[in-house]
């Protein structure tokens, strides 16, 4: 089982147990739960700002304290993404190429961000990141564009999403650019 929570959101998750024991509780930088005689304990923490956070639910089978059986509970922390205006300005030359650029600005965990470029409804480009940073970091994606006459007026935008599996939000968090339009001369 596993976990996933958006920066400064509440998590509440349950370890039980179904047989009997000398004491269990949750070992946590935030929303520790001491030791009780309990069967079932609760992991509670109401505005969760802890990035590296590894709870686990230990449990006490025999008196003498030995090795307690003990489960990690995985947490994914995730941090909406927003993104900054897509940079361009002026009218573009026919035959140019332009660069667009779109910052993705504090984002966790990247390793589930997925960054897309569109032009009207036309996906252009995709780009994934495999860096395993649990802490909010700036991405920027790019895009190379020719200026072709036939584009004048068009839109370009991009697209931040965090697939963050099945444990995650439904639909995963979306932010899109505002639309450049693009003048070519």
């Amino acid at each position: 089982k596993s976990v996933v929570v958006e920066y400064g959101g509440s998590v509440a998750v349950n370890c039980t147990a179904s047989v009997q024991h000398y004491g269990m509780g949750w070992e946590a930088i935030e929303g520790q739960v001491d030791k009780t005689s309990a069967s079932v304990i609760t992991w509670n923490v109401s505005d969760l700002r802890e990035w590296d956070i590894k709870p686990y639910c230990y449990i006490n089978y025999n008196i003498t304290h030995d090795k307690p059986c003990q489960v990690e509970l995985p947490v994914t922390i995730y941090n909406s993404v927003s993104i900054s205006t897509v940079n361009h300005s002026g009218p573009m030359i026919e035959g140019e190429q332009y660069e667009l650029q779109c910052d993705v600005l504090d984002v966790a965990p990247l390793q589930y961000l997925t960054v897309k470029w569109y032009k009207g409804q036309t996906l252009l480009n995709q780009t994934t990141f495999t860096d395993t940073s649990i802490t909010p970091v700036n991405k920027t994606a790019t895009i190379l564009i020719t200026a072709d006459r036939a584009d004048d007026g068009a839109q370009y935008r991009c697209e931040a999403e965090l697939k963050l599996g099945a444990e995650g939000p439904q639909p995963p968090p979306v932010k899109t650019s505002e639309p450049l339009s693009i003048t070519v001369h």
